[in-house]
Formats: C-alpha cells, sequence, structure tokens
C-alpha cells in the first residue's frame, strides 16, 4: 500500500512550489491543469511523459481514467519512481464537470464523485515504497451549526453530502501564508486542524504546528514516523 498525502491551500499558498525539493530522478508530476510549474529550471528537471517509450516524469492528462492509467503505469513500469504529484487535483472534477455541462439530471454529480473517490483510494493498490500527493484548492464552508470551515474545494453540495474527500486521507496538511513581524512573508505547511479547518496528520508525525512548505520533508517526516 501506498502512502497518500492531501495537501490544501488557496491558489498562491504555495502548493506547487512546495515540490521543487523533491528529487526530480524519483519524481513524477501529472499536471491536471497543464500549467508552468512555478520553480526555476522546471522543464528540465520534469520533461513531458510519452506514453510509447514510457520515458519522461511529468503528464498533462485530467480525465479520471487517464490519470488512473498513469498511476498504474507508475506502480508497474517505472519503480525507480518514489514520489507522485497530482497538481492541481480539483481539476480534474472541475473539467469533468465543464464538459457535461449539457446533461440533464444529477446523475452525473454521483458518477464524478465515483471518479473522485476512486482515484483518491488507488494508492491502497500501489507498492510500499511509493507516496503520493493530492494538492488542492481550498474553499469555505458552513458546518450545520453555520460555523466557517475551510475543507477541499469541490464541484458542490451533492458531492460533499455524499462524500468528505479529507476522510480517505489519514495525512491532511493546510498550506498557508503568514507575515512575520519584520513582514517577510513564510509559507508555511498547517500540521492540525485548527478549529477552522479539516487538517490532520498523526500525532508525533511532525513537531511542530507549522512546518516548512515542504514536501521532501514531509515525505522525510512521513518515512520516520512509520519505521
Amino acid at each position: 500500500m501506498a502512502q497518500s498525502v492531501l495537501v490544501i491551500a488557496e491558489s498562491g499558498c504555495g502548493k506547487s512550489t512546495s515540490i521543487e525539493s523533491l528529487n526530480p530522478a524519483e519524481t513524477f508530476i501529472i499536471n491536471v491543469a497543464n500549467k508552468p510549474l512555478p520553480f526555476k529550471g522546471w522543464k528540465g528537471k520534469y520533461p513531458p511523459f510519452d506514453f510509447i517509450t514510457k520515458k519522461g516524469n511529468c503528464a498533462n492528462v485530467s480525465a479520471p481514467k487517464d490519470i488512473e492509467a498513469v498511476l498504474k503505469l507508475i506502480n508497474n513500469d517505472r519503480k525507480e519512481i518514489k514520489n507522485v504529484v497530482i497538481d492541481d487535483f480539483q481539476y480534474m472534477s472541475a473539467f469533468e464537470y465543464f464538459g457535461r455541462a449539457t446533461e440533464k439530471g444529477f446523475d452525473k454529480f454521483t458518477q464524478m464523485g465515483a471518479a473522485l473517490a476512486h482515484i483518491a483510494k488507488l494508492p491502497i493498490m500501489m507498492r510500499d515504497d511509493l507516496m503520493v500527493f493530492y494538492l488542492t484548492h481550498a474553499e469555505e464552508s458552513t458546518d450545520l451549526e453555520g460555523k466557517r470551515k475551510v475543507k477541499a474545494k469541490t464541484i458542490g453540495k451533492l458531492v460533499d453530502d455524499k462524500l468528505t474527500l479529507e476522510g480517505l486521507y489519514s495525512i491532511v496538511l493546510f498550506g498557508k501564508v503568514k507575515k512575520n513581524k519584520d513582514s517577510e512573508m513564510r509559507y508555511v505547511f498547517e500540521t492540525q486542524n485548527n478549529g477552522e479547518n479539516t487538517c490532520k496528520s498523526p500525532r508525533g508525525m511532525f513537531p511542530t504546528f507549522e512546518i516548512a512548505n515542504d514536501l521532501q520533508y514531509v515525505r522525510d517526516s512521513i518515512i520516520a514516523y512509520e519505521n
């Protein structure tokens, strides 16, 4: 079973930048939004994936069936890959939603929710030495008592009623931008629930409430905790 990590943050809070610290020789990016990565030299570090030669380590795919195909190929044929990053995960559902905008009825939402859950659960069937990072956007919501809550962004209330995405992960980190006393901006991951979000991690896995937005550090901390 591969380890899976959900990273939630608003746009501009350092989700994609956190990829930079990972070793490109051991990392594969599924670039759902087909966007340039926000760090220097990313094109050389992450050349496009070729389905025929099976070379390259950045696949620009967004459909659930294509993401599943890439994950299975990495699992079976790319043994050197130890990290998979799916960035930005929420666009998988968003693009499918707009592609099916003319369809009537609510069945499509159930199907999209099922696809979301299926892709989120695929690491269960993948090899033990893999770690899969799902990077996704945040959105504000309210609980049953009307209190503000920040959660993973989905395509609508119908999906939320049937599926709590964060419930499929034991590690959910929240990306934040914070200002120091000297007005310097800090990009961090929160590791525990702050009362208004769905953040969580096993007790003792991370030494502090805030850590650097660094996926290699996250990976190292998880491995140290599990071993």
